[in-house]
C-alpha cells in the first residue's frame, strides 16, 4: 500500500493533498486494486477506469451528506477504499468479507445498493424528491456508464428527471465505450459523435457575453440568436439529446484529469437545473493487458500480475461453452435459428455461435426486456430465437416473458445461464428464483440438465419444440458424470438413475450428482435403499412417475438449487397431497433469504445443499 494511500482514512483526507499528490494517489490505488484482485478476483477493468473520477467526486461533494449512487456498483472499489475500508478491502468478495457491490450495511457512504444496471437514475430521483419533501439541502449524484444508459429504465428516468427544477441533480455519464462487451446500438453511435466535438459550453457563454456588451442591441441579438439556435442546434451542438430532455449538458471531460473534473463538477453545482456531465474514461486504465482486453478483465479470476494470465484456469468446458458449441452445430442444420443476448455474448457463450453466424446473432445491449420482446417478434415471423441471459438478469424481463411470449405461445428458447448459486458476486447475482417465477406461467416448459450431454440434448429438443421453453443450467464446469444415462428426451418425463424402495430422491439439474452422493451415504451408514430420479422436466412434473412412487415409497424428497417457495418441490408436494395420504413429501432447497457471497463450496454448506447436509436432512426425515 502506497505512502499517500496509507494516510487516507476518510474522504476529507483527500482535501489535504495537492494535485500532484492526488496523481500519485491514483497510481497507488491502481497498484492496490491490482494487488488485491490478483489474489481474490473481481471487477478489474471497470475499477481501474474510474480512479480519478472517484477522487474528484469525493473532493467536490460531501459524502454521505451528498448522495453518490453507483450504477451497477461493480466500479465502486475505489469508493470503498477511500471511505475507510482500505484494510477490509483485502477480503473483497470472500466469504463473510467485503461485498463487491455497494452495501448499506457496510458503510454510510454506500447509500443505495446496486448490482444490476440502469437503476441509478430512478433511485436518484427518489432521493431528489425525498430531499424536496423533507426541505433538506444536498446534491444527488448518480454515476452511470454508457452501457447502462441503454437500459429502458434509464431512459424512463431521464425523461422524468429533466422536468424537475432546481433539482441539484448531477448525472455523471461514465463513458468508456464498454459495458462488459463492446457497446452496440444507436446511443453508442450518438456518444461516439459527441466525443469528437470539443467542449462547447464555455465557447457559447463567451459569445453571449460578448454580444451583450454591444450597446442597446446586444440583449436583443442574444434573444434572436437563441430563437434561431433552437432550429439548428440538433446539427451543431453535442449532447442535444440530453438538453432536449431538460438537462444542462457539460462535456465531454477527460475522466483521468482530476483538475478538469473538479472544475466541471464545481460549475455543475452552481447551475439550478439537472446537469449531465459526460466523462470519458478508459476501461482498464494503467494496466496494459486490461486496457487491451477490457472484456476479459471486466470480471476476472485470480491472475498473475506480470502477465495477466489466470492462475488456475480450468481446461474443461463450461455450460456456457457447451451452449455456444451446440448452437453452432444446430445453426448449420437450421437456418431459422438465431441467437440473442443482452450485452453478454462472451459470458453466455453465444459468441461461439456469433463467429459462425454473425448475421443471425443479435446483441441488443443491456436491455433484457427488449431482448425478450424482440425474440417474440422473430418467433412470430417464423424464426427460432434463443435468448441467452443470466438467471438473475432474466428477472428484469418477467412481464415480457409472460405477456409477449407465453401469452402468444411463441416458440422462444430461453437459455438461462448462471442458474443457482454463483459465488463471489453474491445476493444480486445468484440465480435462485427462476424456477419460481417461470413455474406458474401458462404455456412455459422448463428443463434442467444433469450434465453437458443432457444440455446438448435439451437444446436439440428445444429447437424442435413449438412453444415457449426454458433450460436452466449452472455456472462453471459442465459435468461429464452419468454419461451412461442418456435416454432420449420425452415431454414431461423424468429419468431413473438408481432404483430402491425406502425413499425416492427427485433432483433437479445441478442437484442430481448430490442426490447420487446422498444415496450412497444413506446406503453405507443407514442401510437405506434410495431411488434416485433426475427430474429433467421442472415443468411439467412427471405425474406418471410420481404416481408410481406414491405406490412404492413412503417418502419422496425433492432437491433443487432454487428457493423453496414456488419451486419444483412445491409442485410435487401439491400434486401428491391430492393423490395420497400415506406418502410424505419433503422439499430441500434454499430457504426464504438472500444469500451472501462466497465460493460455491462455502455457499452450498451455508444453504445446507452440500451432500453431507442433505444426507442428515434425509436421515432426519426418515426417522
Amino acid at each position: 500500500m502506497g505512502n499517500i494511500l496509507k494516510r487516507i482514512k476518510a474522504p476529507e483526507d483527500l482535501k489535504t493533498l495537492s494535485i500532484e499528490e492526488l496523481g500519485i494517489l491514483s497510481k497507488e490505488i491502481r497498484r492496490y486494486l491490482v494487488q488485491v484482485l490478483s489474489e481474490n478476483g473481481g471487477h478489474l477493468s471497470s475499477n481501474l477506469g474510474v480512479v480519478e473520477l472517484t477522487l474528484a467526486l469525493h473532493l467536490t461533494f460531501q459524502s454521505p451528506h451528498d448522495k453518490l449512487i453507483w450504477d451497477v456498483g461493480h466500479q465502486s472499489y475505489c469508493h470503498k477504499i477511500i471511505t475507510g475500508r482500505k484494510e477490509w478491502f483485502k477480503t473483497i468478495r470472500q466469504y463473510q468479507g467485503m461485498s463487491g457491490y455497494p452495501k448499506r450495511c457496510e458503510s454510510e457512504h454506500d447509500i443505495f445498493e446496486t448490482g444490476h444496471s440502469s437503476t441509478s437514475l430512478s433511485a436518484a430521483l427518489g432521493f431528489v424528491k425525498a430531499r424536496q419533501l423533507s426541505k433538506e439541502d444536498y446534491y444527488v449524484v448518480p454515476v452511470i456508464g454508457d452501457g447502462s444508459l441503454t437500459g429502458g429504465i434509464a431512459f424512463e428516468a431521464l425523461n422524468n428527471a429533466g422536468r424537475i427544477n432546481n433539482s441539484q441533480l448531477i448525472v455523471v455519464l461514465n463513458d468508456n465505450q464498454m459495458s462488459i462487451s463492446p457497446n452496440v446500438g444507436g446511443l453508442c453511435k450518438y456518444l461516439d459523435a459527441i466525443r469528437t466535438v470539443p467542449l462547447y459550453t464555455e465557447v457559447k457563454e463567451e459569445v453571449e457575453r460578448a454580444l451583450k456588451r454591444i450597446p442597446r442591441i446586444g440583449d436583443e441579438v442574444v434573444r434572436t440568436v437563441r430563437d434561431v439556435k433552437s432550429s439548428i442546434k440538433q446539427l451543431l451542438i453535442p449532447g442535444m439529446l440530453f438538453e432536449e430532455l431538460g438537462f444542462k449538458y457539460l462535456g465531454p471531460v477527460d475522466g483521468h484529469n482530476i483538475q478538469e473534473l473538479i472544475t466541471v463538477f464545481n460549475y455543475a453545482k452552481r447551475l439550478h437545473k439537472p446537469v449531465l456531465v459526460h466523462v470519458n474514461t478508459i476501461k482498464g486504465k494503467g494496466l496494459k493487458y486490461a486496457e487491451h482486453n477490457p472484456t476479459k478483465f471486466h470480471g476476472t479470476a485470480p491472475f498473475h500480475i506480470e502477465s495477466g494470465k489466470i492462475k488456475s484456469k480450468s481446461k474443461e468446458a463450461t455450460y456456457s461453452i457447451v451452449l455456444g458449441q451446440t448452437l453452432k452445430k444446430l445453426g448449420r442444420q437450421n437456418d431459422k435459428l438465431v441467437g440473442i443476448t443482452a450485452a453478454m455474448p462472451e459470458g453466455t457463450g453465444l459468441s461461439i455461435f456469433q463467429k459462425s453466424f454473425p448475421e443471425r446473432t443479435f446483441d441488443v445491449g443491456i436491455a433484457e426486456q427488449h431482448a425478450v420482446t424482440f425474440a417474440a417478434g422473430l418467433a412470430s415471423s417464423g424464426f427460432k430465437p434463443v435468448v441467452a441471459i443470466y438467471s438473475s438478469f432474466l428477472q428484469r424481463a418477467y412481464d415480457q416473458i409472460l405477456h409477449d411470449v407465453c401469452l402468444q405461445n411463441l416458440p422462444v428458447i430461453f437459455a438461462i445461464d448462471r442458474a443457482g448459486l454463483v459465488g463471489q458476486d453474491g445476493e444480486t447475482h445468484h440465480g435462485i428464483f427462476d424456477i419460481s417465477f417461470l413455474n406458474h406461467i401458462p404455456n412455459m416448459t422448463l428443463l434442467a440438465p444433469k450434465n453437458r450431454y443432457e444440455l446438448e440434448s435439451m437444446l436439440s429438443y428445444a429447437v424442435n419444440y413449438s412453444a415457449p421453453i426454458a433450460i436452466r443450467y449452472p455456472r462453471g464446469k459442465a459435468l461429464t458424470d452419468f454419461a451412461e444415462f442418456n435416454q432420449p428426451l420425452s415431454y414431461g418425463k423424468s429419468e431413473i438413475l438408481i432404483k430402491g424402495q425406502d425413499v425416492a430422491l427427485i433432483a433437479v439439474g445441478s442437484m442430481v450428482k448430490k442426490a447420487v452422493e446422498v444415496a450412497s451415504l444413506l446406503k453405507q451408514h443407514e442401510n437405506v435403499s434410495c431411488t434416485v430420479i433426475n427430474a429433467r422436466f421442472i415443468k411439467p412434473i412427471d405425474k406418471e412417475r410420481i404416481e408410481q412412487l406414491i405406490k412404492t415409497h413412503q417418502h419422496i424428497v425433492t432437491i433443487e438449487e432454487n428457493v423453496l417457495s414456488g419451486g419444483f418441490g412445491h409442485s410435487v408436494l401439491n400434486y401428491v397431497k391430492d393423490k395420497s395420504s400415506k406418502c410424505r413429501v419433503s422439499c430441500i432447497g434454499i430457504e426464504d433469504a438472500f444469500i451472501q457471497h462466497g465460493n460455491i463450496t462455502q455457499l452450498y454448506k451455508l444453504c445446507e445443499l452440500d451432500s453431507e447436509s442433505i444426507y442428515h436432512k434425509v436421515k432426519s426425515i426418515l426417522k
